[in-house]
């Protein structure tokens, strides 16, 4: 499943800078999140606040279509990547409707003692899921510590931001297609983030923002 505690904190880190209803929707998120995520009232007020915060940012100014019923997770799995030298897993897949309606496959690539989690999300164009994103998306988006960078990048001509860290070596690639789905391409004991753009390039994003 989307990880909720991951998402409110991209919601709130995406209007660090200060807009006031911004900021009351995220405290929005974190509160919704503190009496129970995991419930289904728990959930819908998460929505609700997600939804806020999604109004509050203008909805991230990407995926302006109208919201619309996820693709089955059968056919997310049909365009996961297949990345000679690597041995994947069976993928694990969710799909929900209510309150937030989205489908997603997810599966790991090992070789030898290396990891890559790939990650595909249909969000069905629901902004509550798309505005997290939209920051890191604009052109030109960077930002170095001593730590790592995170910076926006252009993947197969689709928008998309790419993060690495130094300490942990640990790096993520992650691509917005056709304004609705989300691949995420996660990598741990990283020297950079060579492999996560090899896999990417497995990936048929055209046949993904073509999905309906």
């Amino acid at each position: 499943m989307v990880k909720r505690a991951a998402l409110a904190f991209m919601l709130i880190a995406s209007v660090a800078c200060g807009k006031s209803e911004a900021e009351k929707a995220a405290e929005a998120v974190t509160e919704a999140q503190a009496k129970g995520g995991d419930t289904a009232a728990g959930m819908a007020d998460m929505a609700k606040a997600m939804q806020g915060m999604a109004a509050a940012i203008g909805g991230g100014g990407t995926g302006d279509g109208k919201p619309v019923e996820p693709v089955s997770t059968d056919t997310l799995k049909g365009t996961l990547p297949t990345v000679a030298g690597w041995t994947m897993e069976a993928p694990e897949a969710e799909r929900m409707t209510s309150p937030i309606a989205f489908s997603q496959v997810e599966t790991t690539f090992k070789k030898g003692d290396a990891e890559v989690e790939v990650t595909i999300v249909d969000t069905g164009f629901a902004q509550m899921l798309i505005a997290p994103w939209s920051m890191f998306l604009a052109s030109g988006y960077s930002r170095e510590s001593g730590d790592g960078y995170e910076k926006s990048v252009s993947v197969g001509g689709n928008p998309g931001f790419e993060k690495f860290d130094k300490g942990s070596k640990s790096g993520e690639l992650n691509i917005f297609a056709g304004k609705r789905f989300m691949v995420t391409i996660e990598g741990r004991d990283l020297a950079d983030t060579k492999v996560l753009h090899e896999f990417a390039s497995k990936v048929d994003f055209g046949k993904i923002a073509g999905l309906k």
